[in-house]
């Protein structure tokens, strides 16, 4: 007698969300950029031929066991963009422009470029800031190359190909130095679907600090993806800021490719969605790559925030240090996977990576797996992780020299966040980054009294 196999409900949502998908995208893609008679409509139709073999991500794939997308699955954001209802417009979070950052802003509102918002002052010969759907309805043949490498991308990364259409777009020529930052923004005043796609390209010995921020009350969905390729001698610092809305979920993939002697400097932080996952893959495609990446993540309530991160030491002397921070309070969930692969005939690769997690709460919940792969024998490579709680003694010291309870944990909470930030050069976003932490820990009324 055969076996009865019962669908979950869980897997009827995914099923359900995928043929919605498939319902929408004939439509959505006609009304894409480059919809017509170039690579772009063949990347999209092969991408969303990845995606429906493949489907949603379930708790049954290694990689997305304690990250749930069922809450995804079962409402209704795979949908043509102009379908939005206005009635479901939120307002602007205008302090998310970071008037005082200076530099240059590209801004985009539900995934659209938004020119009223963007700010780009003078720049040196060659460099490109600019819409992505604009330069694919002018010239996608040019960004071919880019946009056709698909190395690390998962069902989400698939699903944003299929539907791309617009993000931004950050070229600096060989040589040249961007001095001031890139503050990409990402504003959600819908209940909408939001897949921006972002392609940087930094030339040979060129330099450049990047900004990607994600802010908005709308319960919106975001799917975003962006791509990074540094070339010979490139150095990039790149900060990534998550402040979405309560009610918002926050999928986004960064994937970057590091060419010879390149330098790559990150800041990650995860402050807001009900649900946030973020992937990190970085491939040393060069001798001599360098990775320096610093994640701090806060989650109250019933907030649930994952990241999964690789670097790939695929040639010789690559150097890569990975330092995760995370603070959980009510009965919030961080999950953390870390791996670091040293490749065949990667020898002299140095890397380290740890994970430490405060927990303030006895309902929150903290699962972290750094991994190492090493399959070369002249390595110095190493890694940890922790979980614990506010230490007595120290709580004790500070109560002895007159600090209330409230304010002894907020001081020490903060400074092991503050830890994580304490690396960002530019004072400005470093400010900023610190503010937005502040407002999500949970005794920030006294610690904002004695700052």
């Amino acid at each position: 007698m055969s076996a009865v196999v019962r669908e979950r409900p869980a897997d009827r949502a995914g099923r359900e969300a995928l043929e919605r998908a498939l319902a929408a995208w004939p439509a959505a893609a006609a009304q894409l950029p480059g919809a017509r008679g170039t690579f772009v409509a063949k990347l999209r139709e092969e991408a969303l031929a990845r995606f429906c073999a493949s489907g949603f991500p379930t708790a049954r794939d290694e990689d997305w066991k304690y990250t749930d997308l069922a809450a995804l699955a079962a409402r209704s954001f795979l949908r043509v963009p102009d379908d939005v209802q206005a009635a479901t417009t939120e307002p602007l979070p205008h302090h998310a422009l970071f008037d005082d950052l200076g530099g240059h802003r590209l801004a985009f509102v539900d995934g659209r470029h938004a020119p009223e918002l963007s700010s780009i002052g003078p720049m040196p010969d060659g460099v490109r800031i600019e819409s992505l759907a604009a330069a694919l309805a002018r010239d996608p043949a040019a960004l071919e190359t880019w946009l056709a490498d698909t190395r690390g991308h998962s069902a989400m990364a698939a699903l944003n190909t299929a539907f791309l259409a617009d993000g931004a777009l950050v070229i600096i020529p060989a040589g040249v130095e961007v001095a001031e930052p890139i503050h990409l923004v990402f504003l959600a005043a819908t209940a909408a679907t939001i897949q921006p796609r972002n392609l940087i390209i930094a030339g040979e010995r060129s330099k450049c600090t990047v900004v990607e921020h994600y802010a908005g009350s709308a319960p919106a969905f975001t799917n975003a993806l962006t791509q990074l390729f540094l070339a010979g001698g490139a150095e990039t610092e790149y900060c990534k800021l998550q402040d979405e809305g309560e009610r918002a979920l926050h999928v986004g993939g960064l994937h970057v490719a590091q060419a010879r002697g390149s330098r790559f400097g990150m800041h990650s932080v995860s402050v807001g969605a009900a649900l946030a996952r973020h992937d990190l893959t970085a491939v040393f495609d060069g001798e001599g790559c360098t990775a320096a990446i610093d994640g701090l993540y806060l989650a109250g309530g019933r907030q649930h925030v994952d990241h999964h991160t690789r670097i790939d030491h695929a040639q010789p002397r690559g150097t890569s240090r990975e330092h995760f921070r995370g603070i959980l309070d009510g009965r919030s969930r961080g999950v953390f996977n870390g791996r670091v692969v040293v490749h065949p005939g990667a020898q002299q690769s140095d890397a380290w990576l740890t994970s430490r997690n405060l927990l303030l709460s006895a309902d929150a919940e903290a699962d972290t797996k750094p991994q190492l792969e090493i399959y070369a024998d002249d390595v110095k490579c190493a890694h940890g992780a922790t979980v614990g709680q506010l230490d007595e003694n120290e709580l004790f010291y500070l109560r002895a020299r007159g600090f209330d309870a409230a304010a002894a944990r907020s001081l020490l909470t903060w400074a092991f966040a503050r830890s994580a930030l304490e690396g960002i050069r530019l004072t400005p976003l470093r400010a900023h980054l610190e503010r937005a932490c502040l407002g999500r820990l949970p005794q920030a009324l006294p610690l904002a009294e004695l700052m």
